[in-house]
């Protein structure tokens, strides 16, 4: 049913892995280096159509500086931070008490709300745009951080549930059944039996929820107007002249805005890869 090993494959096949796999892995990581070599080649070389050869010049530090000094970047990855670090805390939060209550209880419709949340994954969520940006003008919270904050909860606690649901269910329930024997309550089980054991997951998951948040273009730009709610993605604009684009400055603040969500996975990463391949080997 699945494949085997590399090591246990013929000659030629292993051969051939060893030489497509860097190809490929050129090819993946091929737009990001080219957007780091335009973030560090002066103005001059793609004025004069050098988008691919080796810069003229290294106007790496210029760049950077240009960045800051004709936009607000600064003030947009701030506003990035405002958006994200509430959201992972509000998504996780209520994933963990959702996921723990389908896990764990045993209740009529236990298995209609789990499809539910499964279910709300699917939908499109171009088609809300209209109905969520009306419904936040109605409620105040249009082109506001907690409108924005709010709406992200809301969409992402739906994928957090499933997951924490299915990591919860191959805890050992015996755990479980074993404090309720000594009279702990269902809280105190929570905190301190089931808690400590989802770490991994949490870690996984707040890493995944941080990147797609951050990441975010389409929301930033439908619900996000003014400057001072506006995050990274959709701030990066203002170096986008209406005659020409300053793709130097552009590439070079796209780097800068990717270097959170990668400092945290690198930081992140053992208990990242642990969350998810934890109970891999089961059965």
């Amino acid at each position: 049913m699945f494949p085997k090993p590399i090591q246990q494959m013929s000659p030629w096949v292993q051969t051939s892995y060893k030489i497509m796999l860097p190809i490929a892995l050129l090819i993946w990581l091929l737009p990001l280096i080219g957007i780091a070599v335009t973030s560090i080649r002066p103005a001059s070389d793609l004025a004069a159509g050098n988008y691919f050869g080796m810069p003229s010049s290294f106007a790496g530090i210029e760049n950077y500086t240009a960045v800051f000094e004709r936009s607000n970047i600064g003030y947009y990855i701030l506003n990035s931070f405002k958006i994200t670090i509430p959201t992972v805390i509000g998504a996780v939060a209520l994933a963990s008490l959702s996921g723990y209550a389908l896990a764990v209880y045993r209740f009529k419709g236990n298995l209609l709300i789990f499809f539910m949340f499964v279910a709300g994954n699917f939908v499109p969520f171009q088609i809300l745009a209209i109905p969520v940006r009306d419904l936040t003008q109605q409620m105040g919270l249009y082109n506001t951080t907690t409108g924005l904050v709010m709406f992200h909860v809301a969409f992402q606690t739906g994928f957090c549930t499933l997951f924490m649901r299915n990591f919860i269910k191959g805890l050992p329930y015996a755990l479980i059944e074993s404090a309720r024997v000594e009279g702990v309550s269902e809280w105190k089980i929570f905190l301190h039996v089931v808690m400590p054991l989802m770490r991994p997951a949490l870690a996984a998951l707040s890493v995944l929820v941080f990147t797609f948040i951050w990441n975010d273009y389409f929301w930033a730009t439908v619900m996000a107007q003014s400057a001072d709610v506006r995050p990274v993605t959709a701030g990066m604009n203002e170096l986008k002249g209406q005659w020409k684009a300053a793709w130097e400055l552009i590439a070079a603040a796209s780097i800068l805005a990717a270097l959170p969500p990668v400092t945290m996975f690198f930081l992140m990463q053992r208990h990242f890869i642990a969350g998810l391949t934890l109970g891999a080997t089961k059965g």
